[in-house]
This record gives structure tokens, sequence and C-alpha cells, in this order.
């Protein structure tokens, strides 16, 4: 989807997590609504964002792509708008009309579509307490070079200031699988160098050794508190940030040791739009 050659377009009335983001955000048009809702959840997993997460996280301004990656944020449509993650915002009552002008078009030019959803497009505006007005702390906060400093920032941060916002994110992170934030942290801040395939071939490795269980079952864990038992109550083992060295994160991304399991392999593509290319 990131190098389709004909022009995606995703209309995302509704809630954009996980998988349905990854069917979504690679494609060249995205259309948000008052209805979206974006989040990648999976730090209170025991997971950690994939799909290609590393690559379009780590594009969005400033640090606003470990903020949303590392504390599963929720974000409204005016706010994908703003940080970039969609490309236009239409109001859902618009939509059937949009959606008939898109079914009479008879090209893939780009320029001619994107002409056709403007449109029916507008700025919305931003609410008020809105993360997005908040592009200044959090580049302070989540810019620092490991997670451990990352919440000791925004501690500190919370002694200088009455903040709700500061509070509630140091509890999303703390509340998140220790091994996931360190893993999430390290997708993205290399993502941020590298093409969408290098970005999913080590997200596809991290995955297997995720499911194999080599290192913990931070997944499972949470996949019982969230989804069996739903008593939000994780017990992660390990259970501090400062129990996971950078050797243990590194494990993750390394290929499997086994004569059996295969790299994965994305088959070569030629003749793409120079958009595509530019993600290569």
């Amino acid at each position: 989807m990131a190098t389709y050659s004909k022009p995606q377009v995703s209309i995302l009335n509704g809630i954009v997590m996980g998988g349905g983001a990854g069917a979504s955000i690679h494609g060249r048009f995205r259309v948000a609504t008052e209805k979206s809702v974006f989040s990648m959840p999976e730090t209170a997993m025991g997971l950690f964002p994939d799909v290609g997460a590393s690559y379009f996280l780590s594009r969005l301004p400033g640090s606003f792509g470990e903020y949303a990656g590392l504390t599963g944020a929720r974000l409204e449509g005016a706010e994908m708008l703003a940080c970039g993650l969609a490309t236009h915002f239409v109001s859902s009552d618009k939509l059937p009309l949009l959606e008939q002008e898109l079914a009479k078009v008879d090209t893939s030019d780009p320029d001619a579509i994107s002409a056709i959803i403007s449109r029916f497009s507008n700025i919305p505006k931003l609410k008020e307490e809105s993360p997005c007005h908040r592009m200044k702390i959090i580049d302070h906060c989540f810019s620092p070079r490991s997670m451990e400093e990352i919440i000791s920032t925004l501690e500190s941060e919370a002694l200088d200031k009455k903040d709700g916002w500061i509070s509630s994110t140091i509890q999303l992170l703390k509340k998140a699988s220790p091994t996931s934030l360190k893993i999430t942290l390290k997708l993205i801040r290399e993502g941020r160098l590298q093409g969408v395939c290098s970005c999913l071939v080590r997200e596809y490795r991290v995955i297997c050794h995720v499911l194999r269980g080599e290192f913990n079952r931070d997944i499972l864990e949470g996949f019982r508190a969230i989804l069996i038992d739903k008593d939000r109550n994780p017990k992660w083992e390990p259970s501090r940030l400062e129990l996971i060295s950078d050797d243990d994160v590194d494990r993750y991304l390394s290929e499997i040791d086994d004569e059996d399991w295969e790299d994965l392999k994305l088959p070569p593509r030629s003749n793409l739009p120079s958009y595509a290319i530019a993600k290569l």
C-alpha cells in the first residue's frame, strides 16, 4: 500500500487503530472526519505499534510520533489532520457526495483526485486541550534518548506545572509494558532514518520474537488483563524499565536463530511514482 501506484483513498469515518491504521495511513489520501479516532494502543497490551507504524509515526512532526506510539493516546480527526496522519478532513455528512464524485473519476491522476477531495474538505478547529497545542512540551519531554529519561523529564515538568495532561501521560506510560515501551522507542527512532521496507522487516522480526515468547510473555499477560479477565492490571515481567538493557531490546530486532525461520522478503517493485520511491 505504501508504494501502490494507484492512488488509494481511505475514508476514516470511525475507529482507526492497529491494523486499521496499517491499512490506511500508508495510502496516498487519508480522509478524516469528526467521527475519526486514531490510536496505536499496543504498548498497554505487551505489544508494539506494528503494521509499518515505525515508519509513519517517525514521520510525524517533532517527537509527536514517540508520544502517540508510546502512550497509545487517542487522536480525533482534527488532530489527525494537524499532525499529518490524515491528508484531508471532511464532515461525515458530506461523505456520500464525496464518494459519488470519486466513483465518477476515470483517472489515476493524484492531482485530480486531490482536487475532488479538497472541494468537500475544510480545516477543523482543534480543541483547547488537544495535544497538538502542546508540541513544545511534547518535543521537550519525548526527545530524550531513553525511556527512563522521557519519564523523568515528564515528572520534572509535573513538579513545575499543575497540568492534568502531564499527569495522565505519565500514568499511561507507567501502565504500559516496560519492554514494549523500550522496543517501541527504538523502532520509531531507527525508523526515522529508514525506508518503509526496512521498517516492516524489523517489525516482523520483533513480532516473531514476541510470539515465540523467548524473552518474556508480556503479550499473554496483556491479553489476559485487557481482553480476557479485563481487570486492567497486568503484571509485566520485567516490571521496571531499569531492568531492561539495550542488549535486551536489540535481541528483539535480531533474526530468529532457527533454520526453519525465514526473514520477511518483500517483492521488488519497478516503475514506481516518485512519491513511492521516496518511501523506500
